[in-house]
């Protein structure tokens, strides 16, 4: 069965060129996720006025895949402990962000962020709200690594594992 997470880490092409590798995961769509307008574009995003985190869509099937297995291949890429930055990407747009639609997933988000915890002294940053809205990104912006394999990721992709973690 299909289920969807949105995720923010950054700028979204690196989270979007991470998950398209991993198995289970049927589709990816960059983003803008929890802002206070409609319809933003790049440019209003940028500004920081907007309060929206470039985020990715992530639909995946539960059977091959699940939502701890994600998250914490999230948290295997990204710096849970930076607010407002990751690589050289800084402003609110690039804030790491965990948004959910099901209730249901909150108990699973916590328990990652609680057992990742343990690994760093300085406390989690990571926002964990309800989706409240969702755009997609201007179509330059989708599978961007993909289109331009030399551009720009403060990821590194090479961190895709093949395995099924526990």
């Amino acid at each position: 069965m299909a289920k969807i997470i949105y995720l923010a880490g950054g700028c979204f092409w690196g989270i979007e060129a991470y998950f398209m590798q991993v198995k289970g995961i049927i589709n990816t769509t960059a983003g803008y996720a929890n802002g206070n307008c409609e319809n933003p574009i790049y440019q209003q995003v940028c500004t920081g006025k907007t309060d929206f985190a470039e985020a990715v869509k992530i639909v995946y099937d539960e059977n091959l895949i699940s939502l701890k297995e994600i998250l914490k291949r999230f948290f295997d890429i990204i710096n849970p402990t930076s607010l407002n930055r990751q690589g050289n990407d800084i402003g609110t747009q690039y804030r790491t962000g965990i948004y959910y639609i099901n209730d249901k997933d909150l108990s699973v988000i916590n328990d990652v962020i609680n057992e990742e915890q343990n690994k760093y002294i300085a406390p989690i940053v990571t926002e964990v709200k309800k989706l409240e809205n969702f755009y997609e990104a201007e179509e330059y912006h989708q599978k961007y690594l993909q289109k331009n394999p030399s551009g720009y990721c403060h990821i590194n992709l090479s961190k895709v594992k093949t395995f099924k973690m526990d």
